[in-house]
């Protein structure tokens, strides 16, 4: 079988069989699709090397047009066998320009005082003792203790948070599945005490957002994302944290990094 007809056969399959599970794979999809395309367009037989690769990502359009897009040698290499020759560690194929995916970055790791020095700050915001303190003491919290993504979090319905059981109903999360997380006693009582705060001050239902916004019109409506970052990225640079991760700083999604480590 020519190369470039096994390439686009295996790229076509492993795609499939990746979004079959739950990935996106949005440029990633189209980084390998193109490349696959690529090789038939110019004839190549044979197996793949590093030159045909160096080629694609230094002439091809869509690649220049993506410059934060590395050629996707290692998923090439997951998915179809290869010769020595272009396997991601080859020092040839960084001599001639081939960029590389990087792996997971790893992330800073949340000290326990760290915690407690974030939900204190959120808890001294304006105005004192009001909802919008509560609210991100309460958001943070509960990321921290449970390892939620900040999207679950906020996607949270108040009939999701059952309080009597000690359960969260975490519906559509990644992969469109669904799960349950129980709830630390403690844990509990923070959302307890953050509900009835909230509903002495906007209107709830089932369908209400259980982390709502605090603010003018935004009172009752959905706690946006955008603002949660930006909350959350003041108080850090207040707190002054040594960043012990790869990122340029601490981030939310670090405190699921930091749950799961410890769970």
């Amino acid at each position: 079988m020519n190369a470039h007809i096994s390439l686009q056969a295996r790229v076509s399959d492993y795609l499939a069989e990746r979004r079959r599970l739950g990935f996106e794979l949005r440029t990633m999809g189209l980084a390998l699709a193109n490349f696959a395309r690529y090789v038939a367009s110019v004839h190549h037989r044979g197996a793949l090397t590093v030159d045909l690769m160096a080629e694609w990502a230094r002439h091809d359009r869509w690649n220049r047009d993506n410059p934060q897009m590395g050629a996707p040698v290692e998923t090439i290499a997951a998915i179809c066998p290869l010769p020595a020759s272009v396997r991601p560690t080859h020092r040839g194929a960084r001599r001639v320009g081939l960029r590389f995916c990087s792996g997971r970055v790893a992330p800073h790791i949340y000290r326990e005082e760290e915690v407690v020095d974030l939900l204190t700050a959120a808890r001294a915001l304006q105005p004192q003792g009001g909802l919008r303190p509560a609210t991100f003491e309460t958001l943070f919290g509960l990321i921290a203790s449970t390892g939620l993504r900040v999207s679950e979090a906020l996607d949270l319905l108040d009939a999701d948070v059952d309080l009597k059981f000690a359960m969260l109903t975490v519906r559509q999360s990644k992969f469109a599945k669904s799960r349950q997380l129980p709830l630390h006693p403690s844990t509990v009582e923070a959302l307890k005490r953050y509900r009835c705060l909230r509903v002495r001050q906007t209107r709830t239902t089932n369908e209400t957002p259980f982390f709502v916004g605090t603010r003018g019109q935004l009172l009752g409506q959905p706690l946006g994302d955008r603002q949660v970052h930006r909350v959350f990225n003041e108080l850090r640079d207040k707190l002054g944290w040594v960043n012990r991760g790869a990122h340029d700083r601490p981030r939310i999604h670090d405190l699921r990094h930091s749950f799961a480590s410890t769970a």
